[in-house]
């Protein structure tokens, strides 16, 4: 892996997330990492790692191995269109456009490459993104090579491409969804009489530790809940009155609203 060359076309929030991550978790040589955006201006600061950066995308994708397309779906074609006379039959082709399926990539590469569809979420910065990623004309050892390299940055999970709008909504959506409670619990314990930074630490740290409860322990939430919750108790008064506002089926119906959302275009 530290001798392959990998382009990030699309040097967005994402792309760089990608691209800090790769290069924290030594997976390669910074030196063989290049990300592109028009503006090259505003991710000049990668080069203090190491990386290069360039807004020529087809001098970046020439004897790439690995090319992530970090760009919006609306985009991909043209991006496709202006390298796909730079990639041969062994370059790896890395999506992260949602809602783009690798038939249609392929379509606009014309040509049979290795596509891959990949979903991480932005915690891949601290090497813990949740990545879901889909595999097409890939072989394994490639299929290895991409799920090696998203797990040196999180936890990385190869599924059918026909969940990766789900998995979308469930791990790159859901970091924000996860994000906002931790806001409510903020702002809940700013009311309750703490101060907004020491609110922000107690929260944050709260979920942090429900959630390697879950994953330590391979437990269902419910599970570790009863463990908290006694008859009369001021817990279980907590939770059902936030049930009563419809805390879980407004979380669900935000969960469905955003897959319908990347299904049908609205």
């Amino acid at each position: 892996m530290k001798n392959k060359k990998i382009t990030i076309i699309g040097g967005g929030n994402l792309g760089q997330a990608i691209a800090k991550g790769i290069v924290n978790s030594n997976v390669i040589d910074p030196s063989n990492l290049t990300v592109t955006r028009r503006r090259v201006e505003f991710i000049k600061d990668l080069t203090k790692s190491g990386i290069h950066i360039t807004s020529d995308n087809k001098a970046a994708s020439t004897g790439a191995d690995i090319i992530f397309l970090g760009v919006k779906p609306y985009q991909v074609e043209d991006i496709v269109t202006e390298i796909k006379d730079c990639v041969t039959e062994n370059t790896i082709i890395i999506s992260l456009a949602t809602g783009v399926d690798s038939l249609t990539i392929e379509k606009y590469f014309d040509k049979k490459l290795p596509i891959f569809r990949a979903m991480p979420n932005t915690a891949i910065a601290i090497g813990q993104s949740m990545t879901c990623i889909s595999a097409h004309n890939a072989g394994e050892d490639q299929s290895q090579v991409v799920l090696t390299l998203f797990e040196q940055v999180g936890e990385a999970l190869i599924i059918p491409e026909e969940l990766m709008a789900a998995a979308t909504v469930l791990a790159a959506c859901g970091i924000a969804f996860a994000l906002r409670f931790v806001r409510a619990a903020t702002q809940g314990g700013i009311e309750i009489g703490f101060g907004a930074d020491l609110a922000l630490k107690i929260a944050s740290q709260t979920v942090k530790g429900a959630a390697d409860l879950l994953i330590n322990s391979g437990t269902h939430p419910e599970h570790e809940i009863d463990k908290v919750t006694t008859p009369r108790g001021v817990t279980i008064s907590g939770l059902n009155e936030m049930e009563h506002q419809g805390f879980s089926s407004s979380l669900i119906k935000g969960l469905i609203t955003s897959f319908n959302k990347i299904e049908n275009g609205k």
